[in-house]
């Protein structure tokens, strides 16, 4: 049996892009090892169809924690059983998982998540973001095998380095909705409207600017589903403004525990900032997750998520950013979600916007590194 290594740096639980891929290659029939990391608060990832290893690391961040790291899978990969395929996801896993490649005389697929250099934590930190650049520099144009998110992304990575990438789209597997979740009564929501944030709690979401929104709602309730670097700003912020009643942080969910969630929900969000060239291009996992669970979206008029939500009809895309008017656009969306707007369209495009369409063009990637048969 063909043996495939995947590496991230996250700790696997909630990373739906990793377990997609995984679920492919054992589909047809190969073993597969997810390698990443044990947090202290690390989920249990439950009844997974792959092996997997997370490590403990002493260093939590930085440099000394993406040096031991890389110095980890390194070591882990040269002593790998039998493996065919080596599979780096984003460039902080790249430098080891390349490295045991050129040892092993292995394949290797990188699988860029986002334009790394250009995420929040990084273009203000110019130090950081240099050695970052370095790095991307030196191992990208030596990549054969290269998949990523979105279109703009690939050009812009095409464009530095000279490397084509696939591009394979953060979508899900389709789902065939199931019976109403019973969440509105377990929370006590059964007569307010819900609006759903999932993902991480980080800079430039535009969090913030909807925990101001709530001021300006009555009768709903915004669920906040997920953790991140920025979780006690926001909920000193929402203890600050008196909010605690009508925002729901329901921490790190697995996938199984959230998709009921947003089932439930009436909106969703993705108010993303336009802070650098990786927002500006990104299709959001969560994005693809509101329309297969059949609700509206309001995003940001960035052009990748406008495009999509536009193109299918399935929401709005606005640049608006001041919270009593932003406040109005919601009113006025769940008044038209209670009519049954978008229910089609919806429909229309989550019957599109599935893995089981997006993923031929990972096996085509798959079948370049020989590992199918």
């Amino acid at each position: 049996m063909k043996r495939v290594y995947i590496t991230v740096s996250n700790d696997l639980a909630t990373d739906q892009r990793v377990r997609r891929v995984a679920q492919l290659l054992v589909d047809n029939g190969i073993e597969v090892i997810c390698i990443g990391r044990l947090n202290r608060n690390s989920a249990d990832l439950g009844s997974v169809p792959f092996k997997y290893c997370r490590y403990r690391m002493l260093f939590k961040k930085g440099p000394l924690f993406y040096a031991a790291f890389n110095i980890r899978l390194l070591i882990t990969l040269i002593f790998a059983r039998k493996p065919s395929l080596f599979i780096a996801n984003d460039l902080d896993t790249l430098p080891g998982t390349f490295s045991a490649s050129k040892l092993r005389k292995v394949e290797l697929i990188y699988d860029s998540h986002e334009l790394f250099t250009q995420v929040p934590e990084l273009i203000h930190r110019k130090r950081v973001q240099k050695i970052w650049k370095r790095i991307e520099g030196f191992y990208l144009p030596r990549i054969k095998h290269a998949v990523t998110v979105s279109y703009p992304i690939a050009e812009i990575y095409r464009r530095l380095y000279g490397t084509r990438f696939s591009v394979v789209r953060n979508v899900p597997f389709r789902v065939h909705l199931q019976s109403q979740s019973n969440f509105r009564e377990r929370s006590g929501y059964s007569d307010k409207s819900i609006i759903i944030y999932q993902g991480a709690l980080n800079v430039g979401r535009g969090l913030e600017l909807m925990i101001d929104t709530m001021l300006y709602l009555d009768q709903v309730i915004f669920v906040v589903a997920g953790t991140g670097d920025i979780e006690q700003e926001l909920l000193q912020r929402v203890e600050k403004l008196g909010l605690n009643d009508r925002i729901d942080f329901t921490g790190r969910l697995l996938p199984e525990e959230l998709a009921p969630i947003t089932m439930s929900a009436d909106l969703g969000i993705s108010l993303e900032e336009d802070l650098g060239r990786n927002y500006r291009y990104a299709l959001p996992n969560k994005l693809f997750d509101y329309i297969q669970c059949r609700i509206p979206v309001l995003c940001s008029d960035l052009p990748e998520m406008k495009r999509i939500v536009e193109t299918y009809g399935v929401g709005v895309a606005s640049g608006e950013r001041e919270p009593e008017k932003l406040a109005g656009m919601i009113r006025y969306m769940l008044e038209e979600r209670s009519k049954g707007a978008w229910r089609d369209a919806l429909d229309r495009a989550a019957e599109q916007l599935c893995w089981e369409n997006e993923s031929p063009v990972y096996m085509d990637v798959l079948s370049a590194c020989k590992v199918l048969s």
